[in-house]
C-alpha cells in the first residue's frame, strides 16, 4: 500500500518530519541499488569475484561494502520505524551477494514507503531511545532524525559509494544523487 493521493503529510509541500526523511532516503536506496548494478556489471566486465568487491573496504578498521549497504538500509529501516513508533524490522545480515543486498534495499524500500506518513507527523518531540555503545541514549524525534539517523544514513551510503568508485566503477556525483 503505498499513500500516494492521499491526503498524508507527504503529500503536502511543506516541511514536515515525514518530507524530511522518508523521500530522501528512498532517493539514497534507489541511488544505492542502481550503484551496486553498476558495481556487478564492472566485476563481470573485469573479471573479478564478486566476493572481493563484497569484502573491500578502504582501510583496515572500516567496515566492508556490504557491511555498508546493510547499515544504511538499518539506518533507513530504523528512523522510518522510530519516528512512526512501530516495531524496527530485524534483518540477519547474512547477505553475500549483490543480489542478495538488492533485495536488502528492495525489501527496505518496501517497509519504509509503507510506513504511514501520519504516524510520522508530528514526531518532533517523541523520545525515541536506543543503544548508542551499549548504552541507552534517548532523543526527541527531532534530534534523533538530524543528528543521528539522517547522518547516520548518509556517512554509510557515501562509504560504498567511495569503495566502488576507489576500486574502479564508473559512477560519479549524478549516480550518488539518483540523476542517473
Amino acid at each position: 500500500m503505498t499513500h500516494s493521493g492521499t491526503t498524508d503529510p507527504a503529500n503536502t509541500g511543506a516541511i514536515n518530519m515525514y518530507n524530511v526523511s522518508i523521500p530522501p532516503m528512498v532517493l539514497g536506496l534507489k541511488s544505492l541499488q542502481a550503484i551496486l548494478d553498476k558495481a556487478e556489471q564492472h566485476a563481470t566486465d573485469h573479471k573479478i569475484d564478486p566476493t572481493v568487491v563484497l569484502h573491500y573496504r578502504l582501510a583496515a578498521d572500516m567496515f566492508t561494502l556490504a557491511r555498508q549497504v546493510q547499515l544504511t538500509t538499518d539506518f533507513a529501516k530504523g528512523c522510518a520505524a522510530r519516528l512512526a513508533g512501530v516495531d524496527v524490522p530485524k534483518y540477519e545480515d547474512t547477505e553475500a551477494s549483490f543480489a542478495e543486498l538488492k533485495t536488502r534495499i528492495s525489501k527496505t524500500l518496501d517497509f519504509i514507503t509503507n510506513v504511514d506518513p501520519h504516524a510520522i507527523a508530528g514526531s518532533e518531540t517523541r523520545e525515541i531511545t536506543i543503544p548508542v555503545g551499549g548504552q541507552p541514549k534517548m532523543f526527541t524525534g527531532m534530534a534523533y532524525l538530524n543528528g543521528f539517523a539522517i547522518p547516520n544514513f548518509y556517512f554509510h551510503a557515501t562509504a560504498a559509494y567511495a569503495i566502488l568508485r576507489h576500486i574502479g566503477v564508473k559512477i560519479g556525483k549524478r549516480d550518488f544523487l539518483g540523476w542517473n
